[in-house]
């Protein structure tokens, strides 16, 4: 996740500096922006978290492609932009100090200034090349990670950072935020869903009812939510003191007998228990019923865990 949201933070700014410096008002300051040799600058966290992340399998017989090339890629593209930023300097910085002691400059010293001249003709050449480079490697860079996050379609993470920061995510991988979910997931509903278990695992249970509520507009059948929803709602109800509802809808996740059932066990004995201690209602009843089920789960996940 913090990979995918370092570059689209790079891809942002990158796409902001070509078009000034295509506008003649690029400033040294928005270059330094992109690219740094520090954690100011978010090409060098992308740089950084890369290698953190995928220079170990370049060692490993049979590592894993993808990941290689996108190191490889994010590595170029850093060093390139670095070149960008140098010619730059000299162009926008460098060049105007130079020809204003120029104007001072006594005859002997001319020919040190045509030399001078010579080098500030040829950065601005390479400048116009260096951005070339770096937009045509950021579009590489763009595909390859386009690439792994749909050899990666279970991180809820980087799925739930998309849909939340889905105008910025749109922009920097050229594609709306449906399309850009079904090319991860198979569709986009799958996406939402995706969403909704990781803020599931979270704690975050509104979000997660938003998300199953995306889901459901996006095609996913009713069957397929209505465990999650009535997980989701039942722990709501928990947290808002509300232990009549809590238990009503967390008793019909639990005896629905779904899949996601074992992964949230823990999390619903803990809030069960809880009730089941209260003072002596209804709610406490069926909570205290519900206890045995829910320890045999929760025991069940701890055992395949470790």
């Amino acid at each position: 996740m913090d990979i995918v949201r370092e570059f689209v933070a790079t891809w942002r700014i990158a796409a902001r500096v070509g078009a000034r410096y295509r506008t003649g008002d690029l400033t040294w300051e928005q270059v330094q922006e992109l690219v740094e040799d520090g954690e100011d600058a978010p090409l060098f966290r992308l740089k950084e978290r890369c290698h953190a992340l995928f220079r170990a399998s370049d060692a490993e017989p049979g590592g894993a492609s993808r990941e290689v090339l996108f190191d490889l890629a994010v590595g170029a593209l850093f060093h390139e932009a670095m070149k960008l930023r140098e010619n730059f300097y000299q162009h926008a910085v460098y060049g105007p100090r130079i020809r204003a002691l120029r104007r001072a400059a006594r005859g002997d010293e001319l020919t040190l200034f045509d030399e001078f001249e010579k080098l500030l003709g040829a950065s601005s050449l390479r400048l116009d090349e260096s951005l070339q480079e770096t937009e045509a490697l950021l579009e590489q860079t763009r595909l390859q990670l386009r690439r792994l996050m749909a050899a990666d379609p279970q991180n809820g993470l980087v799925t739930r950072f998309l849909i939340e920061h889905a105008q910025a995510a749109q922009e920097a991988f050229g594609e709306p935020l449906d399309a850009l979910l079904a090319e991860i997931h198979g569709n986009a509903g799958d996406g939402y869903l995706c969403a909704a278990r990781s803020y599931l695992a979270s704690g975050c249970f509104d979000l997660a009812r938003g998300a199953l509520d995306d889901a459901a507009r996006r095609d996913v059948p009713v069957a397929r939510l209505a465990a999650l929803r009535a997980y989701a709602e039942g722990m709501s109800a928990y947290l808002e003191g509300r232990h009549g509802g809590a238990v009503e809808r967390l008793a019909r996740w639990v005896e629905s007998d779904d899949a996601d059932v074992r992964r949230f066990a823990d999390l619903a004995l803990a809030a069960l228990s809880r009730i089941a201690e209260g003072e002596p209602c209804e709610a406490r009843t069926r909570a205290t019923e519900l206890l045995p089920q829910l320890t045999r789960l929760a025991g069940r996940t701890a055992a395949a865990l470790r």
